[in-house]
């Protein structure tokens, strides 16, 4: 009786897993789209306080952009952190985590954030205090955004990027 109590509990781990790992496959853009959307916030916020800090200190473009990239993966790792801490999750677990969910999509949202701004005539140079300064970064964050969903899609998709941090939300 035990034999077979624990065969059936093998059989629906298994049957678990299989499904899990067929769902991978089938990721809705809703789903990609809020994995990025998360993964925007963290960027934004540093992206902004990096510019802010930069601009304030009277630093130049390079070390300002370099600031806000930090800054941008700081605050996108801490955000994802919070959630998987929440879950009663020990920090170094946590951490790991946090760094196979959100690199890719972090990088490759900075990658086009700054991008567009480091290529936009004139974006470089825009103040705090000028209109410029925001509407590009908006359009920049905007073009990150789009471009980053399919990535986090084809991600999610494979089991990788925001797929690792679901199991912690349960």
């Amino acid at each position: 009786m035990q034999h077979d109590a624990h065969t059936h509990h093998q059989h629906q781990h298994q049957h678990q897993h299989q499904h899990h790992d067929s769902d991978h496959g089938k990721v809705s853009w809703r789903v990609a789209a809020q994995a990025t959307l998360h993964c925007l916030t963290g960027c934004a916020i540093g992206e902004v306080l990096g510019m802010i800090i930069g601009t304030a200190l009277g630093w130049g473009n390079m070390p300002t952009m370099a600031l806000a990239i930090v800054l941008a993966f700081g605050f996108g790792y801490a955000l994802t952190l919070r959630g998987i801490l929440k879950a009663d999750v020990d920090f170094r677990t946590a951490f790991r985590v946090a760094l196979a969910a959100d690199t890719l999509s972090i990088a490759v949202m900075e990658l086009i954030d700054n991008g567009v701004i480091a290529l936009w005539p004139g974006a470089m140079d825009a103040h705090l205090t000028d209109a410029m300064f925001w509407w590009i970064l908006a359009l920049a964050l905007a073009a990150a955004f789009v471009i980053t969903t399919p990535v986090n899609k084809w991600m999610i998709g494979r089991g990788k990027g925001h797929a690792v941090v679901h199991q912690y939300h349960h």
